[in-house]
């Protein structure tokens, strides 16, 4: 076994090191790719050929499986931020008078400064839905306007 087999088996286990590592598909390609450049390698071929056949192989896999990957691969994305609060329902726990630039609302244990969607004024006790969220400021509106109560 050559210096160039023993260059190829450590780029395979790094590969797989890394891999092993990481929660996506990172260097599972390069494992391939240095599969084939070692059996190019045990075949007596060059080291520049090695090394065209590691790239190939490599891209080749990349291009064939990445698409498979992600179809069977399913990540869901789990809103775990700010986003959580949209279409949840508060409690005004101070007056929300946005020409006067106050206001309050407690949701999910949270207490926020929020504005009312149209304008009005919303005394504090009230029920509101989160509409939207802007910087850090909820956006909300009296939960008796939403199509669901009505």
């Amino acid at each position: 076994m050559g210096m160039s087999s023993i260059f190829w088996l450590v780029v395979i286990v790094i590969a797989v090191v890394v891999e092993a590592c990481t929660v996506q598909l990172v260097s599972i390609w390069m494992v391939a790719g240095g599969i084939g450049a070692l059996i190019a390698d045990l075949c007596g071929a060059p080291f520049w050929i090695q090394t065209a056949i590691f790239a190939g192989v490599t891209a080749l896999a990349l291009v064939i499986s990445r698409p498979m990957v992600k179809k069977v691969m399913h990540f869901q994305k789990v809103d775990t931020n700010a986003g959580r609060y949209i279409g949840k329902t508060g409690i005004v726990t101070a007056q929300i008078d946005n020409t006067e630039g106050v206001g309050q609302v407690t949701v999910l244990g949270s207490v926020w400064t929020a504005r009312s969607s149209d304008g009005s004024i919303l005394p504090e006790g009230e029920n509101v839905v989160i509409k939207a969220i802007e910087g850090v400021k909820l956006i909300v509106e009296p939960e008796r306007r939403r199509p669901e109560a009505e």
